[in-house]
């Protein structure tokens, strides 16, 4: 499925949760607040979501002068992509993601932890493997899915501390289904988040791989990362989870179903296999 329906169904189940939160919290003033916070979520979306996830890691722009900005300007001239701007991360956990709307409009940003912990063809391999999420025009589909997910969060919380028995003058909204509202919204956008960004994973380290020239970099940096990131754990937001190149964090049981990302040694074993 082209991601441009994709981003465009993400926009619009998220905004039928919108919807359904705001008529069982409020009945038909509900359902038009809803609405409305639908309508301006969508918008800062879609043209502001990619400065707000950086903003949300105080994530710092580098020039020429950094390591990280040489070797992203290096791979994007070798994937033919425009120069993305390139931002540092001041954190000691090992990740990276990519963030933009287009090609044109995209970042690549990463963590001072896996500058430090990398070598040059593990680096060169994560770096790849972001610039393929901009080749493939995942970005926008992820940083959309970002920034709907806290919204339905934040949203399910403040209803969570206001109540759901609210009613209007005709008809009462029912206090069950808004509790069930609260607790299932934040689930069901953690679902569509896992749905869309497990898939492109594969997709992302087979084009990382094509532009670095070799898997070996990527399988290297994934093993290093995924160990680094369990003694050093990123305080990150479940809903910008999906973006980075490994899950910042470990989740078991029940909490498996949010996974945002393969199992890494299906990753490994993927690159290992196309590389015959």
């Amino acid at each position: 499925m082209p991601n441009a329906m994709k981003t465009a169904l993400l926009l619009g189940a998220m905004s039928a949760l919108f919807l359904l939160v705001g008529q069982a919290l409020g009945g038909a003033q509900g359902l038009v607040v809803g609405f409305l916070f639908a309508a301006l979520t969508n918008f800062v979306s879609y043209w502001f979501s990619d400065k707000i996830v950086l903003s949300m890691y105080r994530a710092q722009q580098v020039g020429p002068d950094s390591r990280l900005y040489q070797l992203v300007e290096r791979l994007a001239t070798r994937a033919q992509l425009p120069m993305p701007k390139v931002y540092v991360i001041p954190e000691m956990s090992p990740n990276a993601f990519a963030t933009g709307r287009n090609p044109s409009h995209a970042a690549v940003a990463a963590t001072e932890g896996i500058l430090r912990i990398l070598s040059e063809d593990e680096l060169e391999g994560v770096i790849a493997h972001e610039l393929a999420h901009v080749k493939h025009r995942d970005i926008l589909t992820s940083s959309v899915a970002a920034t709907l997910a806290a919204a339905i969060m934040m949203l399910a919380r403040f209803a969570m501390f206001f109540g759901g028995g609210r009613s209007d003058d005709r008809e009462g909204s029912n206090p069950i289904a808004g509790l069930a509202v609260m607790i299932l919204a934040p689930i069901a956008a953690m679902l569509i988040q896992a749905a869309i960004s497990r898939s492109r994973e594969f997709d992302a380290d087979a084009g990382g791989a094509a532009i670095a020239g070799s898997p070996m970099g990527l399988v290297s940096a994934l093993r290093k990362i995924e160990g680094a990131s369990r003694a050093v754990p990123l305080d990150a937001s479940p809903a910008t989870a999906h973006m980075f190149i490994i899950k910042p964090f470990s989740m078991g049981g029940m909490f498996s179903l949010f996974s945002t990302h393969p199992p890494t040694d299906a990753r490994i074993e993927a690159l290992l296999q196309a590389r015959g």
